[in-house]
């Protein structure tokens, strides 16, 4: 992972992170983070995961969905079991409804090594700063969703009210965290290929490794976003329709 100290950059991996979104027991995906256009894979996502992993992830990127529309975790069990399945060789962020300390307590017991929080942070950063202070930055990273270049809190909700992205990147970095899960929610689910714009405007900053997510289609966009600076990438619906494996990716990302 890439990390910052100080504005200084220590360039490791590229981190690649097939994502898991969880939605009534199933495997599904969103198209721009909209509930009511979802498509379907399956109702094993620790099937999904050991799949994954047995290609050779590392990371795995759960997300919640019934949480991210409640407010509360709804997928723990989820989540312990696929942890429980991949533990010893590949690690669980989990995200979604996690928006007090008690459920990121709770996400963190059912085995996840690390949070992903967004809509709390961003509207109260103190949010951030007080998981930072109490779990260590390498257990908390932010999700900052962007539309029309503003940071958004309940970004699938029409209307969401937000921030300039430089502002929540700014708030987020003073807190503490330094990992930034960057999704053009416009892109997301769509295969068009990354808004590399956005992040570059992020990376320019400074102000924190940033691991890129929506609209990545091919390996082609997966290097693009490691070559303008991320520290890794979010992939979902390439995988799961085959446009490559978490196989390719990672020999494409070695060579």
């Amino acid at each position: 992972m890439l990390k910052r100290y100080h504005g200084e950059r220590e360039r490791a991996t590229f981190d690649l992170l097939p994502a898991i979104d969880l939605r009534g027991g199933r495997v599904v995906r969103l198209e721009q983070g909209d509930f009511a256009r979802e498509t379907a894979y399956g109702w094993n996502p620790v099937a999904v995961a050991a799949r994954f992993v047995a290609e050779g992830a590392t990371w795995l990127h759960v997300v919640d969905l019934d949480g991210a529309q409640t407010g509360r975790p709804a997928q723990l069990g989820a989540v312990q079991a696929i942890a429980n399945t991949v533990a010893g060789t590949a690690q669980c962020e989990f995200a979604g409804g996690l928006r007090f300390p008690a459920s990121v307590d709770a996400a963190l017991a059912a085995g996840a090594a690390r949070v992903a929080v967004g809509t709390a942070a961003l509207r109260d950063p103190s949010f951030a700063a007080e998981l930072v202070h109490r779990l260590g930055a390498d257990r908390v990273v932010a999700a900052i969703d962007v539309r029309d270049g503003r940071a958004l809190g309940e970004a699938w909700r029409s209307g969401a009210a937000g921030v300039p992205v430089e502002t929540a990147v700014e708030r987020l970095a003073d807190a503490g965290v330094l990992v930034l899960e960057v999704t053009a929610v416009d892109r997301d689910g769509l295969l068009g290929g990354p808004d590399l714009e956005l992040l570059r405007r992020v990376i320019a900053l400074d102000r924190g490794a940033v691991i890129a997510s929506a609209g990545i289609g091919s390996v082609t966009d997966l290097l693009a976003v490691r070559d303008v600076g991320c520290a890794g990438a979010i992939v979902g619906r390439a995988l799961y329709e085959g446009r490559f494996t978490v196989q390719e990716a990672l020999a494409a990302l070695a060579g």
